[in-house]
């Protein structure tokens, strides 16, 4: 699902990648273009028509470039293309969403803070996907007042705490839970659920920090970090605050795993600004292609080759405008044959 903006531009370079990684492995993929947020808007008149939720329960896995757009702005709630993705990731049923920031030597010019704070970055954010404030009930809005409800239950939390000690328990074995359990009851329960499930993992360093401590250590001492696992709003706020750490929004992938059918994204929006200009960034979305092969096709191998080239395109300084200091700066469609290039020669 190409979606709105950037979104077209940067799912071509990430589908023409998958294909050339079938050719250079042998395998075979099969693809299936759908309407999504503002294009199905603009088509059917929703944003997420059923044909498209039905299609993509049928596949093996889904992937989604970016949606939404300020010509979206002024429609109700229930037809805005952001709801086309809530209501996309419901369906499918994912609840962890996985979001890793790792910081590419070449690029560490490109990150504002200092090299020696950024240098060596390797984590991840697990953020649960399907509850907190994005779903809870009741919810409402007037012209005097707003509400929002953060709602979790034990069964919710476990899950994708699960997920973030074995992710953990393959990395450098340290996880850290993010909440704010000195103020919210929901975060006292997610505290306490995750403690109880931490005796299962005897081999992981747990440790537990509040939302605002986490955000200002991101930017202070980010290699401290291993896994990450937060809840939904605080997951959306701090993964986008970790691009900061990469150089640019444009580099960070995403995987939402967990239900029927897994959903794999660029973390960046749609950037109606720069869409059809050919610069936006594909790096993020061809890395979701990376774990597109490693989590749902199960190809370790083939991730890894897609990993390195992406790397040794960067190293040969490549990069689009957001990675300023990148001296070969070039088109989102070049990035990707770079990429391509590099897979075929190995």
């Amino acid at each position: 699902m190409p979606g709105d903006g950037i979104g077209v531009e940067v799912t071509r370079e990430a589908v023409t990648t998958l294909e050339t990684i079938a050719r250079r492995f042998g395998h075979e993929f099969e693809f299936e273009t759908r309407l999504i947020g503002g294009a199905a808007i603009d088509t059917v008149g929703v944003p997420l028509p059923e044909e498209t939720l039905q299609t993509c329960l049928a596949s093996d896995a889904v992937f989604l470039g970016a949606v939404g757009g300020p010509q979206y702005d002024s429609l109700p709630p229930r037809l805005k293309p952001e709801t086309g993705l809530l209501g996309l990731r419901a369906g499918l049923g994912v609840y962890a969403n996985l979001r890793p920031a790792f910081l590419h030597e070449p690029l560490i010019g490109a990150s504002p803070l200092k090299p020696e704070i950024v240098r060596g970055t390797d984590l991840l954010i697990v953020r649960e996907l399907a509850g907190g404030a994005y779903f809870g009930q009741p919810r409402e809005i007037s012209e005097e007042r707003g509400l929002n409800t953060i709602v979790y239950t034990a069964p919710e939390v476990e899950r994708v705490a699960r997920v973030a000690f074995e992710l953990a328990r393959g990395r450098r074995r340290k996880l850290t839970s993010v909440d704010k359990a000195n103020v919210l009851e929901s975060s006292q329960l997610w505290r306490k659920v995750v403690t109880a499930l931490a005796a299962e993992y005897p081999d992981v360093t747990l440790e537990h920090g509040y939302v605002d401590s986490c955000a200002m250590a991101l930017v202070t001492r980010p290699t401290s970090y291993d896994v990450i696992v937060t809840e939904n709003l605080f997951g959306d706020i701090l993964s986008d605050e970790a691009a900061v750490l990469t150089g640019s929004l444009g580099m960070l992938p995403s995987a939402s795993i967990g239900g029927k059918v897994a959903l794999y994204e660029p973390v960046h929006g749609s950037a109606p600004d720069i869409a059809g200009k050919g610069i936006a960034n594909p790096f993020g979305a061809i890395a979701s292609c990376a774990m597109l092969l490693r989590y749902t096709c199960k190809l370790e191998r083939e991730a890894a080759a897609l990993e390195e080239a992406l790397s040794a395109t960067l190293a040969a300084g490549f990069g689009t405008p957001d990675l300023k200091s990148q001296p070969r700066q070039v088109t989102t469609t070049e990035i990707g044959a770079e990429i391509r290039q590099r897979i075929e020669s190995m």
